[in-house]
């Protein structure tokens, strides 16, 4: 015991020294730079992390670490979705904030004015949202607009909706969809 008392001494000596002994040769996970080489992205990685340096405001640090995530870990959002969060507050100040895809939902009849800031559009949400009366923003007219991010709502769509998770075992256990041919035998 004597013994143990002296080494956790020792290694809380070294933990107040900034040295992390325990985690030496360990890499860390966030990226630091986006894998993707659309220009459009690193331009605006560089903006927001201007942004994120500059500003005391943590929506920044926020949007800079979705920016560089994969596709898989940008998940669309649905304008159903953006309508059922925003609810009755459909306010002409507040901007939704989406880092990845905004799709349309066919099985909404009415759309809300909004304003949604998002990296891509597609056609038909676009049209719909400006049909609407409401603004589609890109990130660059939103760092002009909203600096700090005041007034925004930053959404993000499910990652576990995809069809190949549904196959996990880490997140269904024994309720996991077995891989199967499509001409297979099945009773």
């Amino acid at each position: 015991t004597c013994l143990r008392a002296i080494s956790n001494l020792h290694f809380r000596v070294y933990a107040n020294m900034g040295i992390d002994i325990a985690r030496k040769h360990v890499k860390k996970s966030s990226r630091t730079a986006p894998v993707s080489q659309d220009p459009y992205l690193r331009l605006l990685v560089k903006l927001y992390r201007f942004l994120a340096r500059r500003t005391d405001s943590q929506f920044n640090t926020i949007v800079l670490r979705r920016l560089m995530m994969s596709r898989v870990n940008r998940p669309p959002v649905s304008l159903s979705k953006i309508s059922n969060l925003i609810g009755s507050d459909a306010s002409s100040e507040l901007i939704t904030v989406v880092v990845g895809t905004v799709v349309d939902d066919e099985r909404m009849h009415v759309v809300p004015k909004v304003s949604v800031c998002a990296l891509r559009f597609s056609e038909a949400a676009r049209n719909r949202i400006i049909a609407a009366g409401g603004r589609a923003l890109t990130f660059d007219q939103l760092a002009l607009e909203r600096p700090t991010g005041t007034n925004t709502l930053l959404v993000q769509g499910k990652r576990h909706a995809r069809e190949s998770t549904k196959h996990f075992r880490g997140l269904h256990g024994k309720h996991a969809r077995p891989y199967i041919r499509k001409g297979a035998k099945t009773g």
